[in-house]
């Protein structure tokens, strides 16, 4: 298969400094590409206690019904610190499992969620070590669902691996409304339970879209959040942090203002020149803003990488958009092309050539 190649320039990275913060390990990083714009020892791993319930959550997704209805067991009663309080023998909906999970760490819900959705817990965290790597989680280890360690023994990651996972799970639907949820009602066979967040952010940082908190003796104080303001998207990850709330909000305020989200593909204006293909519509599902600084706005292009068919249909993907930063890939977008008729050219044309004689006429 050939391949046509165009560039288009639209307008290397410079080092930014940042204030001190108290976290021993931290990183800052754009959800829409991946890009890590500030770290502090962003791959040393450590203990990093409930944040490890991002990936218990997202697992849950991903290879189970979320109505199914759980009915704990004994094994509920092995779990210890943060718990939402569950009752053996008491029947509830995973979905809303997920949310006391989340919202309020629920070590008990936890282990029931791991039962439920592969059978042992030993099977569960099984999935996630796999989900791990497959994402590109290079120094993270998971051996129980909820964070709890022991004895220096538990879950290890990295700022790096965490804040990875939280952008692949960004992309879930599903993830993103409980993650971005600061109170949930649940209705089990037993009980009612309301559930609020423990995510000081969100009253603290008007921009805040989510967040997941953690802490153990050994751990310390861990936190992920994530932000969005003017077509920006942030992930911040902080490991052994006694301020973090407030650290999280201080990087938050630093990058939004220091960068900027410039749309690099409109999905409303996106129009190639080729001469190979005719009678036929280029067209893009999304737009893309590229987070970018002032300066840097020079080195934005985008690669189109048209494929070289004999016979095209409506909807087949004909290419890729990819937008660089300089020699760094920052998003990658298919191409989908359409047929247009000659008749329906011939309107388009007519309806131009009508437009520039009113124009004339209106002087």
């Amino acid at each position: 298969m050939k391949k046509i190649i165009f560039a288009f320039l639209l307008f290397i990275v410079f080092p930014i400094h940042i204030m001190a913060i108290s976290a021993s390990k931290a990183v800052v990083m754009d959800l829409n590409s991946g890009r890590v714009l500030y770290d502090l020892n962003k791959d040393e791993p450590q203990l990093i206690a409930s944040i490890t319930k991002i990936m218990t959550c997202l697992v849950t997704i991903m290879y189970s019904d979320l109505d199914k209805t759980v009915v704990v067991d004994e094994s509920v009663l092995e779990s210890y610190g943060s718990s939402v309080y569950l009752e053996v023998g008491e029947e509830i909906k995973l979905i809303d499992l997920l949310y006391g999970l989340m919202l309020r760490s629920g070590n008990d819900a936890a282990i029931a969620i791991a039962k439920t959705v592969a059978g042992t817990e030993e099977a569960f965290v099984y999935l996630m070590n796999e989900y791990a790597s497959t994402i590109g989680m290079k120094n993270t280890n998971f051996v129980n669902p909820h964070g709890l360690d022991s004895n220096g023994i538990g879950n290890t990651s990295t700022a790096y691996d965490m804040a990875l996972l939280t952008k692949v799970a960004m992309q879930n639907e599903t993830f993103r409304t409980i993650f971005g949820t600061q109170e949930y009602k649940a209705t089990s066979s037993l009980k009612t339970y309301n559930w609020e967040g423990k995510n000081k952010l969100f009253s603290m940082y008007p921009y805040t879209t989510g967040g997941k908190t953690g802490y153990t003796d050994a751990a310390r104080r861990t936190l992920v959040t994530t932000a969005s303001k003017d077509n920006m998207n942030l992930v911040v990850v902080t490991l052994n942090d006694g301020n973090d709330f407030q650290d999280h909000k201080s990087l938050y305020e630093t990058y939004f203002n220091q960068y900027q989200g410039v749309l690099a593909i409109n999905k409303d204006n996106f129009v190639i020149d080729d001469d190979y293909y005719q009678d036929v519509e280029f067209y893009v599902k999304n737009n893309y803003y590229a987070m970018v600084t002032e300066e840097e706005k020079n080195d934005l292009k985008i690669n189109v990488i048209l494929f070289k068919y004999q016979d095209i249909y409506d909807g087949i993907k004909i290419g890729e958009a990819k937008v660089m930063l300089g020699d760094t890939l920052l998003h990658t977008e298919s191409i989908y092309a359409k047929r247009v008729l000659v008749e329906e050219k011939e309107e388009k044309k007519e309806g131009i050539f009508a437009k520039i004689i009113g124009w004339f006429k209106s002087w």
